[in-house]
């Protein structure tokens, strides 16, 4: 019996230590409405793991951390826990455009420094920084004796969840290198590599979406399925196959991981611009969000060329027609493609013939800028590189030079071409340094940027807020000569809830011509009111009136467009599901107005909108751009009713939306 009870006692004593142990090695931190939790620990072998619960609900079940390098020990595992440190935070913000005006950086966070208990004791801190909706992480590997130069060849971070969950992705690298495919809806085991944002419903019934903020002189972080439950990070390499080159001390950028309840929930998050480091530009004045139009969609209509020639679009007599248009409409700017030597020939094959300075002969760039200044409208600048970012940088403090001597305080840079340099990914650590560099140039010369063919956005508008807007995703040019026939309304749908969780977007809206012929017989695949509608679904605080001035002209509903906004105070996502139908509303900059989008995928449905987000106790004069009858986009894209009806705070609307149709509201206080 002694025996027996002394077995019990060993075996008490033995698990007390276990726990004992695994409470030394387990540390759980909460967000500030304890509503999010985060548990970091360290495994039986120390390799760092953490898990991530929502409202109690599994959002990642324990994943693994590390870094592994190529000629040197990894770090992976091993690991003792030295010290914790614990802290919150609670601040607002203010942006100079956006899609809110202040911003809450409201989290608690939770520091981890880590050594290796044997061999050379290298250190690494695991910094997680815990919100009401998700969470951020981060490592730092700080200065040491005993790492400094290295060369990463693999991140470990993993992302595993309790189910085989449905994603809506796109592939990383197979169909194109800038992030312009169609959005797909599969379960994660029908995935292979992915980008982020990557948006997932969980049989949990909550949204989660992955991404990373804060992206510097770092590989992309794309996400490899590694089972039917887990991606793991998978960084973007170099050419030749090393994923980052860098030196303690060095920071990695933040992975994210956003949770909801509802799509609207995870669109409207504003963790990656938390995550980005405040304005490093102090005088703002000159960054300015503007509507503007542009020599551009003629050239993929081949109503114009890029090159010179009888079709050359980028005349001094074609951009002063333009400039007229945009002064007469109140818009800000025209953006004029091909106005500079390099483009003769198949320009996308090498882009060393490129000058950002020389400009063709039928095109006074003198002359332009005087006649748009007197106009009250400015030239935005166009900067088509091919790929060739080491000829576009031995030019880039000269091209931007002229533009501000000119008075162009904006530039579109394009990277046409499946590589930089004919190498490097444009998500790479190579990519991420080359468009850092241009922000910072254009920062200094006062330049707004526009960049296409980008890497992802993270947030780095915070930083560079000149930064304004990136393509980055599938837009309007694809209905001009995809093979697949162009966007279809389903795509328009699923891109508030996966692109744009990465920043703002030049989709380039506004078409009002469905009557065009393209060799591809792409088209536009919306009604007219969707189109209108898309000016307040796709942020962007430089947004284009894509069409051609003609298609404008006499149109009433073109009125919509010169009124709607492109900075906002403030942003509710209402009743929205992801692939099929959303509505946005969006209060303007000046906290007066409100504007409402709705659009739907290719079925016609009705939407009842409840309008509790008006300001309580005032009336309304609702301004509504509806589909008309027999709307529908395929057969007769054009009708749109125009009609005018008070409401408050307590109307609930009634919407109809024609197949791939939509609906645009302007909301304007009526004066007592």
């Amino acid at each position: 019996m002694k025996n027996i009870k002394y077995r019990y006692c060993l075996i008490a004593l033995a698990s007390m230590l276990i726990v004992a142990c695994s409470t030394k090695k387990t540390y759980k931190i909460s967000s500030p409405g304890k509503n999010t939790e985060l548990v970091f620990e360290l495994t039986p072998s120390g390799q760092p793991q953490y898990s991530l619960t929502s409202n109690g609900k599994s959002v990642i079940e324990p994943s693994l951390l590390g870094f592994e390098f190529k000629g040197i020990q990894k770090m992976t595992d091993g690991f003792e826990v030295v010290t914790t440190e614990e802290k919150s935070a609670d601040e607002t913000w203010e942006q100079p455009w956006g899609e809110f005006k202040k911003v809450r950086d409201h989290h608690t966070e939770l520091i981890v420094h880590l050594k290796e208990s044997k061999g050379q004791e290298r250190l690494v801190d695991i910094i997680f920084r815990v919100f009401d909706d998700g969470v951020g992480f981060r490592y730092e590997f700080p200065k040491q004796p005993n790492l400094g130069k290295v060369e990463i060849s693999n991140e470990i971070t993993q992302f595993t969840f309790k189910s085989d969950n449905d994603v809506w992705w796109i592939p990383v690298h197979r169909e194109n290198s800038y992030y312009e495919s169609t959005y797909r809806k599969t379960p994660v085991s029908k995935t292979d590599t992915i980008n982020t944002p990557a948006t997932l419903e969980t049989k949990e019934k909550l949204f989660v979406a992955i991404h990373e903020a804060n992206l510097t002189d770092f590989a992309s972080m794309t996400l490899l399925k590694t089972n039917d439950k887990q991606y793991k990070s998978e960084l973007v390499p170099w050419a030749n196959g090393v994923k980052v080159y860098a030196e303690t001390p060095f920071k990695t950028p933040w992975r994210t991981i956003v949770v909801g309840k509802t799509p609207g929930e995870v669109a409207t998050s504003t963790i990656m611009l938390n995550l980005n480091e405040p304005s490093k530009i102090e005088d703002l004045s000159w960054i300015t969000p503007s509507k503007y139009i542009g020599i551009w969609w003629g050239m993929h209509l081949e109503k114009f060329t890029w090159g010179q020639g009888p079709k050359h679009g980028a005349t001094t007599k074609n951009t002063k027609e333009y400039i007229d248009f945009a002064a007469k409409n109140n818009l800000d700017g025209v953006l004029v493609e091909g106005w500079n030597e390099g483009w003769d020939g198949d320009w996308t094959a090498d882009g060393s013939s490129f000058s950002f300075v020389k400009a063709y002969p039928d095109f006074n760039l003198e002359e332009i800028t005087k006649y748009a200044a007197i106009k009250n409208v400015r030239l935005i600048g166009h900067h088509e590189t091919a790929g060739a970012t080491k000829h576009y940088e031995s030019q880039l403090e000269d091209a931007f030079k002229l533009y501000q001597k000119m008075g162009v305080n904006t530039v579109k840079t394009g990277y046409v071409n499946k590589y930089l340099d004919k190498k490097e990914w444009h998500d790479s650590q190579y990519g991420a340094r080359h468009y850092r560099k241009v922000m910072e140039t254009a920062a200094k010369y006062h330049i707004m940027i526009d960049n296409h063919e980008p890497i992802k956005g993270t947030g780095l508008q915070r930083t560079y807020p000149n930064f304004m807007t990136q393509e980055g995703g599938r837009g309007q040019e694809y209905n001009a000569w995809s093979v697949d026939g162009g966007n279809t309304p389903e795509h328009l749908i699923t891109l508030p809830f996966t692109r744009m969780l990465s920043g703002p977007f030049d989709y380039t809206p506004g078409n009002f011509n469905f009557d065009y012929k393209t060799p591809s017989g792409a088209r536009v695949q919306t009604t007219l009111a969707n189109q209108l509608a898309l000016y307040v679904i796709i942020f962007s605080p430089l947004q284009m009136a894509s069409d051609l001035p003609e298609n404008y002209e006499g149109k009433p509903e073109f009125q919509f467009i010169k009124d709607v906004p492109c900075t906002w105070s403030d942003t509710k996502v209402l009743d929205s599901k992801i692939g099929e139908y959303t509505t946005i509303a969006r209060k303007d900059w000046d906290e007066k107005n409100w504007y409402l989008g709705a659009i739907t995928n290719s079925f016609a449905r009705n939407l009842k909108v409840n309008l509790s987000f008006l300001d309580a106790g005032k009336e309304y004069e609702a301004e509504i751009y509806a589909d008309g009858a027999g709307a529908n986009y395929k057969t007769n894209p054009y009708p749109v009713t125009i009609a005018k009806q008070k409401v408050n705070s307590k109307t609930i609307l009634d919407i109809k939306l024609a197949a791939g149709g939509g609906t645009a509201i302007k909301f304007s206080p009526i004066e007592k």
